[in-house]
């Protein structure tokens, strides 16, 4: 069974860092980008199973990209995970909207973030099983 491919991007180093180090011991594909621009590109080059995303980045921010994602009819599936600080909120309403799989707010525990992707993952999984 082929690993299964998570972009995450972030303008902070060290949280993509981080993550992807994470996500490469528990036998996913990490896929990085420092901001929305690339992680767009990246996203129709390499059809991740899941985008982990920061709200806050230079050049095309985490909701730009989403709306992106969702415009596009090759990537309008992928779930995606929002990282969001403290002050700044995305409503339940334009999550919705979004459909932004999850938001977590920042700091958060990278064993947590883990937990949250495997259970988008394994969600996204079952809804296809359910599909057939």
């Amino acid at each position: 069974m082929p690993l299964k491919k998570v972009l995450v991007v972030d303008d902070e180093v060290h949280i993509v860092h981080v993550v992807a180090i994470k996500l490469r011991n528990n036998g996913y594909e990490a896929i990085v980008a420092g901001n929305g621009a690339e992680a767009y590109e990246l996203a129709c080059k390499e059809s991740p199973d899941l985008v982990v995303a920061d709200l806050m980045m230079p050049v095309m921010d985490g909701v730009q990209l989403i709306e992106k994602l969702r415009s596009n009819e090759q990537t309008k599936d992928i779930p995606v995970i929002l990282l969001t600080a403290r002050n700044f909120a995305v409503t339940e309403e334009r999550q919705q909207e979004l459909r932004i799989a999850q938001c977590i707010t920042k700091p958060f525990s990278p064993k947590e973030l883990l937990r949250t992707i495997e259970d988008v993952i394994y969600q996204g999984s079952m809804a296809m099983v359910g599909q057939s």
